[in-house]
């Protein structure tokens, strides 16, 4: 016999796969921001010549904290979509594209590599894109909750951009922790 759920059923199930999915992603964030020092605790950083436009540093763990969450419950609603054939694939695609999430923090701070990390995120922005619009054949709630990180993501490939533009040597301002060694000639 087969019994459709009631939408207080669907609503817990939504909450509990949150529970699991919103502190995931959270914590994939703040391991992949661990990786190398940060903002102001990254000296090369502290060095760049920034944009006008450049928000303060504690702007941006509080904006990848909401980020994070809203991805998190978008997430938790397509893994709740059990009827749609759509599922398997939107999640695979938002997999790719937190996968390339990650990388970004390591390859700027930890790298010291501008021009690459602009890649990321123009790679980061056309997955994100497509996990949304997936997201939204399933379920428009998820799709809406990407928006934000879609609109982030832009703003921060507009910065990246100008801090290429004003920093040409950007990779030799300040060696990276790989370089750290001492020579003995």
């Amino acid at each position: 016999m087969r019994e459709i759920a009631s939408k207080g059923q669907l609503r817990l199930a939504f909450l509990r796969w949150a529970v699991v999915t919103v502190p995931f992603i959270l914590l994939l964030g703040f391991a992949s921001a661990r990786l190398a020092p940060s903002g102001s605790e990254n000296a090369w950083f502290v060095r760049l010549v920034k944009p006008e436009i450049m928000p303060p540093s504690y702007a941006f763990p509080i904006a990848w904290t909401v980020l994070y969450v809203l991805m998190g419950l978008a997430l938790a609603m397509i893994i709740n979509a059990r009827g749609s054939t759509l599922r398997g694939p939107a999640l695979v695609l938002f997999a790719v594209q937190m996968a390339v999430n990650l990388t970004w923090a390591p390859v700027f701070f930890g790298m010291h590599l501008v021009v690459p990390a602009l890649i990321i995120v123009c790679v980061m922005f056309v997955l994100a894109l497509a996990t949304a619009i997936l997201f939204a054949r399933i379920r428009m709630g998820a799709a809406l909750l990407l928006i934000p990180y879609l609109a982030w993501i832009g703003f921060a490939g507009f910065l990246l951009f100008q801090i290429n533009e004003l920093n040409p040597n950007a990779a030799s301002l300040v060696p990276s922790r790989s370089a750290d060694q001492i020579q003995i000639h």
